[in-house]
C-alpha cells in the first residue's frame, strides 16, 4: 500500500515553502513519526514526519523547490521487509532511468548539471540504479579541476569544486589556473529574504533614532559571583545578563507605557502587558522568539525561557506562534563581542534595546578614576510615538535598575 508524504497545513498568510532537506532517499526503511524532510517558509522551519513505517517509494520534489501547503513530495511503501521494498526498488529504478535519459533529473541536479556545462551522461551516479546525486556532480568537477594541471592543452579553464554545505554555482575569477580566487552564488533563503524585507521597511517607514548609555556591572557582576552556585542548584538553569536586564526593561516598561506601545494605522495601540522578544541567531538567520508576561516572572522563569528558545532556534524547530506578537525586543551583540550599535526596530514595535560587551573602563566616580566593568547600552525608538525624553529616561531606568537590583525589589 502506498501512502502520499504531504506538505504539512502552512501558517496563516504563508502561500509556498522551499524543501530545504530531504533526510531520506528513495529506498530508505522510515518509522512512523520519523522526520522524513524539512520544508522552510519566510519565517518557519517545519518538519514532515512519516505517517506510518515503511520504505520510502518515490521523491517527487527535490531540495530546493517551491511547493504549496497539501501538495503531495514524495510515497511511501507502507510495512517492512521485502514486501515494501520491491515498489520502493521498482520506483527508483523508474527514477534513475529517468533521470540518466534526456535531462530528466531532479530540479537541483539539472541547474547543477547546467551551471558546469555539463549533461546527465557526463557523470557517473552513485545512487541507487545509478542516480546522480549534487554530490556526484561536485566529485565529477573537483577531479576535473585536479586533472586540468596536466591537460595544459586544454583551453578550458578548470572550475573549483563547489562546496557540499550549499548548493551555488562556483566560478573562477581572473586567469583559470587551479588556485585562483572563487565566487560562489547561493540563492537567499526564505527565511534571510524576508528578515531582510522587515529591516529595509523599518528604516523606510519609522521614524529611528537611538539614544546611548553605559552601564556599571560590578554590582549585579558581585552578586551573581556569590548566589550563582546556588541559584543554578536550586533552579537548574544559570543566571546571566539577560534576565536582569529583560527584569529591568519590565520595570521600565510600566513606567513608560509610549514604549511599550505600537502604531496602528492612525491609533496608538497601549499594551496592558509585557511580551519580550529575544533576538536569537541560528544557522539560517535571526529570529525573534517572544517571552510573554515577563511582568510575572522572576529570573530564573526568565532564564529557562530564553534557554529554551535558543535551543530550539539552533534546530529550526521555533513555531510561528512562539515569534509574534511581541510588544518590545532585546538584542544581545555582546555575545559576539560588539562594544556599540544601534540595533534596528522591529515593526510594529515602537522601541528595541541593545546590550553590548562588558568591558573593563576606566570611569570618574565620586572624583577618582577607577576601573569598572562598563557595558554600553542602546535604545532605538520610533520618533513618532516616543519623544526624547521617554527614551532617554526608559534607557536611565533600566541602568538604574542593573546597577542596584534591590530597586526592582523595593520598586524604586
Amino acid at each position: 500500500m502506498t501512502s502520499e508524504i504531504k506538505v504539512p497545513t502552512l501558517p496563516e498568510s504563508i502561500a509556498d515553502a522551499t524543501i530545504v532537506t530531504w533526510h531520506k532517499k528513495v529506498g530508505d526503511a522510515v518509522s512512523r513519526d520519523e522526520v522524513l524532510v524539512e520544508v522552510e517558509t519566510d519565517k518557519v522551519v517545519l518538519e514532515v514526519p512519516a505517517a506510518e513505517d515503511g520504505v520510502i517509494g518515490s521523491i517527487v520534489e527535490d531540495e530546493g523547490a517551491t511547493v504549496q501547503a497539501h501538495q503531495v513530495i514524495g510515497t511511501i511503501e507502507a510495512g517492512t521487509g521485502a514486501a515494501a521494498a520491491q515498489p520502493a526498488a521498482a520506483a527508483a529504478t523508474v527514477s534513475a532511468s529517468e533521470d540518466s535519459g534526456d535531462g530528466q533529473t531532479s530540479p537541483s541536479v539539472r541547474r547543477l548539471l547546467d551551471e558546469h556545462g555539463l549533461s546527465a551522461g557526463d557523470v557517473k551516479g552513485s545512487g541507487r540504479n545509478g542516480r546522480i546525486s549534487k554530490e556526484d556532480i561536485e566529485k565529477h568537477v573537483a577531479a576535473g579541476a585536479v586533472a586540468a594541471p596536466q591537460a595544459v592543452s586544454q583551453a578550458a579553464p578548470p572550475v573549483a569544486p563547489a562546496s557540499s554545505s550549499a548548493a551555488g554555482s562556483v566560478a573562477p575569477i581572473g586567469g583559470g589556473a587551479a588556485g585562483e580566487r572563487t565566487e560562489r552564488r547561493v540563492p537567499m533563503t526564505r527565511l534571510r529574504a524576508r528578515i531582510a524585507e522587515r529591516l529595509l521597511s523599518a528604516t523606510q517607514t519609522t521614524a529611528m533614532l537611538t539614544t546611548f548609555n553605559e552601564v556599571d556591572m560590578s554590582h549585579f557582576i558581585a552578586l551573581r559571583s556569590e548566589y550563582k552556585d546556588r541559584f543554578e542548584k536550586s533552579h537548574g538553569i544559570k543566571l546571566g545578563f539577560m534576565s536582569i536586564f529583560l527584569k529591568a526593561a519590565t520595570e521600565a516598561l510600566k513606567r513608560y507605557p509610549d514604549i511599550n506601545a505600537s502604531i496602528d494605522g492612525d491609533d496608538v495601540v497601549y499594551h496592558g502587558y509585557c511580551d519580550i522578544g529575544v533576538a536569537v541567531s541560528s544557522e539560517r538567520g535571526l529570529v525573534v522568539p517572544v517571552v510573554r508576561n515577563t511582568e510575572f516572572m522572576g529570573l530564573a522563569d526568565i532564564e529557562k525561557s530564553i534557554a529554551d528558545y535558543a535551543a530550539k532556534a539552533r534546530d529550526g524547530k521555533l513555531a510561528i506562534e512562539e515569534m509574534t506578537g511581541g510588544t518590545f525586543t532585546v538584542s544581545n551583540g555582546g555575545v559576539f563581542g560588539s562594544l556599540l550599535s544601534t540595533p534596528i526596530l522591529n515593526p510594529p514595535q515602537s522601541a528595541i534595546l541593545g546590550m553590548h560587551a562588558t568591558q573593563d573602563r576606566p570611569i570618574a566616580l565620586n572624583g577618582e578614576v577607577v576601573i569598572r566593568p562598563m557595558m554600553y547600552v542602546a535604545l532605538s525608538y520610533d520618533h513618532r510615538i516616543v519623544d526624547g525624553k521617554g527614551a532617554v529616561g526608559f534607557l536611565k531606568t533600566i541602568k538604574e535598575l542593573v546597577e542596584d537590583p534591590a530597586r526592582i525589589v523595593f520598586d524604586l
